[in-house]
C-alpha cells in the first residue's frame, strides 16, 4: 500500500493517502477531492485498507425480511414511485393478520431480523403505530424489530404532541430494537426543497437519531445519491452524520441508497456504477469512526455490490425477502435473496462471509 501511495504523481491524492494510513481523518475539502478524482483505482485501495483494518476479510449479511406495511403516504415526495395516495389504483396496506403471517413464513427460512417502513398514511393514529410493534414483538420476541424510518417517527411526534425521545422510549417499551437509516436523502436543504420539502428536515432526522442513541437504541445512517445533489453536499451530509457519530458512536452502518428514477416525477437518469464505487469507497475512507459500509445489493445490483465489497464496503445487507420501495422505481435487483446466493456474491469476492445479527454479532463464519 505505502509503494502504491509513493508511486501517485498527484500531490493532493498523496498527502491524502499518507493521512489515510498514518490514521489520520481526512477532511471534508480531502474528501472533495477523491469524489473529483478520476483515479478510482486508488481511492478503492485507500478505501480496503482502512476496511480491512477495521473488519479484516469478513464480509456480513443477514437472514431478515423487509416488510412495508403500506405504500399510502401523505408525502408526495418527488424521488419516491413507491408512495401513493389512498385513492390511487396501486394503494395497499397489510392487516396486522397480514404481517404476522409474512414474518411467520419467513421464520420458516431462519431469519433473525424484521425491518419494517413505509409511506405515512394519512387515516393512521399514533396508537397504531405503538400497537402494531407491540403486536409483532410480542408474537416474535426471539426476532430482533428494526422499524420505523425518523420520518416516520417525526410524524409519530406530531401525532401525539409527543417529543421525538418520548415517541421512541414508548417504541421500545412496545419491543423496538433499532432503527433503520430511511428517511434522510440529502441534508441539503436545497435539494430538499427539489426532492421532498415536506418531509422531516435534518434536524429532525439527526435529533431523533441522537435520541435514539440517548435511550439505548441503535441505528443506522443513509445517504441517497444520484439525482439533482453536487458533490460538496454529499460531502457535508456525511460530514453531518460523522459528527453525531462521534457524539453519540449509535450509528452501526451507512448505506449510501443508489437514486433510480423510473416512475418519479422527478426522472433524470440512473447514475453510473463507477459513480456507485467512487461513493462507496469514499464513505469507508470518511467515515472513519463507522465500523460498517453497506453495499446494498438492492440499489447496486448484484455484481457492483460484489466489486464493493473489495473497495470498502463490507456488508451486503441481507436476504430482504420482499422489498418493494426500491423496487417500484426500476430496479432490476431480484426482491429477495437466498441465505446461499449471498455467501456465493461474498465468496465470489474472495472475502469471508459471516451471518450476523441485528448488532453486527456473528452468528457463523461459512
Amino acid at each position: 500500500m505505502q509503494e502504491l501511495i509513493e508511486l501517485q504523481k498527484d500531490k493532493a491524492l498523496r498527502d491524502i493517502g499518507e493521512k489515510v494510513l498514518s490514521g489520520k481523518r481526512i477532511t471534508k475539502e480531502e474528501a472533495l477531492t477523491l469524489f473529483k478524482s478520476n483515479d478510482l483505482a486508488y481511492i478503492c485501495a485507500l478505501a480496503e485498507y482502512v476496511n480491512k483494518q477495521k473488519n479484516s476479510n469478513f464480509a456480513y449479511f443477514i437472514v431478515n425480511i423487509q416488510i412495508n406495511p403500506t405504500n399510502i403516504c401523505v408525502y408526495g415526495c418527488s424521488f419516491c414511485a413507491f408512495g401513493v395516495k389512498k385513492t390511487d389504483s396501486r394503494a395497499y396496506e397489510l392487516s396486522t393478520e397480514q404481517i404476522l403471517s409474512k414474518i411467520s413464513a419467513a421464520k420458516e427460512l431462519g431469519i433473525k431480523e424484521v425491518h419494517m417502513v413505509g409511506g405515512i398514511p394519512p387515516h393512521w393514529r399514533y396508537e397504531d403505530y405503538i400497537k402494531l410493534t407491540k403486536t409483532i414483538k410480542d408474537h416474535n420476541p426471539d426476532i430482533f424489530l428494526k422499524a420505523w424510518t425518523a420520518v416516520e417517527i417525526a410524524h409519530m411526534s406530531k401525532l401525539s404532541s409527543k417529543s421525538h425521545i418520548e415517541v421512541l422510549m414508548e417504541l421500545k417499551e412496545a419491543g423496538l430494537d433499532a432503527l433503520p437509516g430511511g428517511g434522510a436523502e440529502i441534508f441539503s436543504e436545497r435539494v430538499r426543497q427539489i426532492i421532498a420539502p415536506t418531509k422531516a428536515n435534518k434536524e429532525d432526522y439527526l435529533d431523533i437519531h441522537e435520541s435514539a442513541h440517548k435511550i439505548g437504541l441503535s441505528s443506522n445512517a443513509t445517504m441517497l445519491y444520484g439525482h439533482v445533489e453536487t458533490y460538496e453536499e454529499r460531502v457535508s451530509h456525511m460530514d453531518d452524520i460523522r459528527k453525531l457519530q462521534d457524539k453519540t458512536g449509535g450509528f452501526q452502518v451507512f448505506i449510501p441508497l443508489a437514486y433510480w428514477p423510473e416512475g418519479t416525477r422527478l426522472g433524470g437518469r440512473r447514475t453510473s456504477s463507477v459513480d456507485d464505487i467512487k461513493t462507496i469507497a469514499i464513505s469507508r475512507i470518511f467515515l472513519d469512526n463507522f465500523n460498517h459500509i453497506k453495499a446494498y445489493w438492492v440499489t447496486l445490483g448484484e455484481r457492483v455490490a460484489q466489486i464493493a465489497l473489495n473497495c470498502g464496503a463490507d456488508d451486503l445487507d441481507g436476504t430482504i425477502l420482499e422489498e418493494k420501495i426500491v423496487h417500484s422505481a426500476g430496479t432490476t435487483s431480484p426482491i429477495a435473496q437466498s441465505k446461499s446466493k449471498l455467501i456465493n456474491i461474498i465468496k465470489g469476492a474472495n472475502k469471508i462471509p459471516v451471518e450476523r445479527d441485528t448488532f453486527y454479532n456473528p452468528i457463523c463464519i461459512h
